[in-house]
């Protein structure tokens, strides 16, 4: 499918080729990594190198990373009463943004009444203001804010969210999926006390994450029980080949992490400088700080489903916002949240960049977009003719 231009990468990223080379290094591994012979000391090394480097990544220890399925199941893992400080009261209620991923809306281990919501602004970034209100004068809470909506691409104010969230005794879980790899930080810097990330939305494979801990965190109970994996956190044996991919890749995204910030800022301007071009469009939280790979945008009267095929047809794979509806175009729950109208979130169109895109595949793209917006302008001036 070289022919194709591929905007879609924070559904998903091709496999970057460190990656597949340590995933085929790992599927020739013969042994059990939790085996204590040579065959399963081998398997071990190449699992505590991956842990090494995405720990190290995200400035933490390698030892208070837990290796899973995807960040699915590591915002699930991360979602439960009972975790505290050591020496400070458990959690008893969840706290998250309205703007979060569906596996953090859905609330984790927290039963539906004990999970609240804050707000965002027009912009799509956390109101801190109705933070404090949630937690002022209350029962200490686990907080679920995202470094970055897979959507719009916006940054949120993480340390700040976490002054609050320390100061009224709770915790605060970051999703950092979408933007690990792609900005710099660490667990420290944010205020932290557990953060998701995930291997395919940075070049390694899809099906394995990882939750990362905070120094001084207790109380996570496991989701999987019945063996001793990941220090009692996650049984089942390790997906060696997948957590090896995932490591290569994190090391990779790391290494180019700066270069490719100069240049994916420079294609997100030609490409929205571009769009803005057709009257109306609009470029969501176009005003605050965003990833400079992601461009949420729409014009009145667009159907997501109808552009999401144009643009399929015409060879360039874009998305109507989350990947994660099974298929589905649906509006967007973001864009609800912001306060725009469900004509506006019905016709939302997400193109998103990686390092392997082009002048060419903007150029491109653009193309494709003037024709199928100029055909929908030529039906609304018919129909109101």
């Amino acid at each position: 499918m070289s022919d194709r231009a591929y905007f879609d990468w924070n559904a998903t990223t091709p496999l970057r080729d460190e990656a597949r080379r340590a995933m085929i290094d790992a599927l020739d591994l013969p042994g059990n990594a939790s085996s204590v012979h040579a065959e399963g000391r081998e398997a071990r090394k190449w699992i505590e190198g991956a842990r090494t480097a995405i720990a190290h990544a995200v400035g933490a220890l390698p030892k208070n990373l837990v290796f899973t399925s995807g960040g699915t199941e590591a915002n699930a893992l991360a979602l439960a009463p009972g975790l505290r400080r050591d020496g400070a009261p458990p959690v008893e209620r969840l706290v998250v943004s309205a703007i979060e991923h569906a596996s953090v809306l859905a609330g984790g281990r927290f039963s539906q009444a004990a999970i609240e919501r804050i707000g965002v602004t027009r912009d799509g970034i956390v109101d801190l203001g109705h933070l404090r209100e949630l937690l002022h004068g209350r029962p200490p809470a686990l907080v679920s804010i995202m470094l970055a909506n897979n959507e719009t691409g916006a940054i949120q104010p993480i340390a700040e969210a976490a002054g609050i969230v320390h100061a009224a005794g709770g915790l605060l879980h970051v999703d950092a999926v979408q933007p690990f790899g792609k900005i710099p930080f660490e667990m420290g810097e944010l205020g932290a006390d557990l953060l998701t990330v995930s291997a395919h939305k940075i070049g390694g494979p899809k099906g394995v994450g990882a939750l990362v801990l905070a120094e001084g965190l207790a109380g996570l109970e496991p989701l999987l029980r019945g063996g001793g994996q990941e220090l009692s956190r996650r049984a089942g044996t390790e997906n060696v080949a997948g957590i090896a991919g995932f490591g290569a890749a994190a090391m990779a995204a790391m290494a180019c992490l700066p270069p490719e910030s100069g240049r994916l800022q420079r294609l997100q301007k030609r490409l929205e400088d571009g769009l803005q071009l057709t009257p109306g469009t609009i470029v969501f939280s176009s005003s605050v700080q965003r990833l400079l790979n992601t461009t949420l945008f729409t014009i009145p009267g667009l159907r997501a489903e109808t552009a999401v095929i144009g643009f399929d047809l015409a060879g360039i794979a874009v998305s109507s916002g989350s990947a994660c509806s099974s298929g589905k175009v649906q509006p967007s729950h973001v864009l609800e949240a912001m306060g725009f109208d469900r004509d506006i979130g019905q016709g939302a169109v997400r193109l998103s960049m990686g390092w392997s895109t082009r002048d060419a595949d903007v150029d491109r793209c653009l193309e494709a977009w003037r024709n199928l917006s100029g055909r929908l302008l030529k039906g609304q001036r018919r129909n109101t003719a």
